[in-house]
Order: structure tokens, then sequence, then C-alpha cells
């Protein structure tokens, strides 16, 4: 990946980057191995509906270091917390609000992807790994569950079973194993992670970007309803694309035989 001058999103904890209609968003506490501070959290869901908003950034890639790209939420901040402390500072609406993005939002893992760290990972559309990546839920080690997602998303994703042992002995898994039971999509060599990641969200930006939004929903939709609310969902999405500039500029482009250039409207 080409470097590029930090974006004035950018603040001590978060670095923002863009490129190609691709925005970087890394995770810049190495100290701490990432770890979930509220103000990094605040950061990043600022920076990224910022983004959203952009109609140069077409996708966005949350990437750690490569030691870790988020070892969990800042247990520091919790140790001595009580249920009234938690809920005022309901710092797990954080998560919530970065759902309010529309474009597609890529997590890129490398080293520890634990805790909220994970829940952070599972809450984006699309999850890759490098070859080094390690996923788990340790709270149950803590006393606790986890609280941003975990029960939920890590089930959806893997299914009860490994979820289930996961989650009770806070046992974690290589990212091969994450390959297998489906919780990311694709493995790369660590020495090769970002360069890769690169072109696979470039691959992604040179879509049409309604298109995007609408593919995402829909296939948000098939975890979310039943399948006859889903299909009915994506059908009206499909129709609704019609209306688009892009549909005919793509069904032109195909019938010419030429790449197609999507304008976003």
């Amino acid at each position: 990946m080409t470097t590029q001058s930090p974006d004035v999103l950018s603040t001590d904890e978060l670095i923002v980057t863009r490129a190609d209609g691709v925005a970087w968003l890394r995770l810049n506490r190495p100290k701490a191995l990432n770890a979930l501070s509220p103000s990094l959290m605040t950061a990043l869901t600022d920076a990224a509906l910022a983004l959203d908003a952009d109609p140069d950034v077409r996708v966005m890639v949350l990437i750690g270091s490569e030691r870790a790209f988020a070892a969990g939420a800042d247990i520091k901040e919790m140790a001595e917390a009580s249920p009234v402390d938690m809920l005022t500072r309901d710092t797990i609406a954080l998560w919530d609000r970065l759902r309010r993005v529309r474009k597609p939002l890529l997590a890129a893992v490398s080293g520890f992807c634990l805790g909220g760290g994970c829940e952070l990972a599972m809450a984006c559309d699309l999850l890759v790994a490098a070859d080094n990546a390690v996923f788990g839920q340790p709270e149950i080690n803590l006393g606790v569950i986890p609280g941003a997602g975990g029960t939920q998303r890590l089930t959806r994703a893997v299914g009860k079973a490994l979820a289930m042992d996961m989650i009770l002995t806070g046992r974690q898994i290589s990212a091969q194993e994450a390959l297998a039971h489906g919780l990311v999509s694709r493995v790369w060599p660590l020495e090769v992670f970002e360069e890769e990641v690169g072109e696979m969200a470039r691959a992604i930006a040179a879509k049409a970007p309604m298109a995007l939004r609408m593919a995402t929903e829909s296939v948000d939709k098939a975890f979310e309803t039943s399948l006859a609310e889903g299909l009915d969902a994506e059908r009206q999405r499909f129709y609704g694309l019609f209306a688009t500039e892009d549909q005919k500029e793509g069904m032109k482009a195909f019938v010419e035989k030429r790449p197609a250039r999507f304008i976003g409207r």
C-alpha cells in the first residue's frame, strides 16, 4: 500500500488516510495493543460516519498493526465500574453506531483480535485476515460475557458449537480455523497482507456505489429476517437499482465489452 499523509480526521489514536476511493482507518494504540478505549472508539465512529458522507470514498478498511488488530476493550477503565457506571457510559453503543455506516466496511485483521476487538471486526461487513491473526472472546476469564455483540455475531458466523466452545472456555482460534468456520473470507501471508487488502478494497471501490450499498443491506437481511422477507427486500433493491445511471452504464458496458465507468448515481 502506498503511504499517504494523515487525514484531517486522524487523532493520536486513529490514523486516517485515503487513496483510490479507499479510506484506511488504522487503530493506533501500539503500547496497549490497540485496546479500544472510549476515546478511540469515538474517534473511529466519528471518522467512519464522516467518510460515509464523502462521495469520493467508496469503501473503508479498518486495520490495526501487525501485532494486534485490537486486543480487546480497555479493562483498566472498567475494572471498578458499577452497573450504573456501565449504563451511563454506554460505550457499547459506539459499536452500534458503527453499523450506521452504509458503505462497505472491511476489517483487515492481523495479530490479536480479542474480546471487543473481535466484536468490532464482526461488526464490519467483510472480515479478512493475515495468517498470524488470532480470534477470541476471552471475557469469561474476567468474570463477564461478551457485551458488544460477541454472543450474537460470533454464533451467526461460526455456528453454536464453536461459539459455545470459544465463549465458555475463552479458547482462541487461528486465522485458518476462522477461515474454515466462515468467520473470515480470505487469509493471506502477513508479508503481503496489506498489499492484498488494498487490491481487494480497490476492486470493491470500482463497483457501482449504490449497488454496493444494496448488496450489503440485502446480505444483512438474511440474518435479520425470515427467508420470505429477505427475498422481498432483495427483490425491491434489485428493481430499484434500475433507476440508477450506474445500472444503465454497467449493462451498456457489458454489451459493448468494455470496463464500466460508475459515477455513484
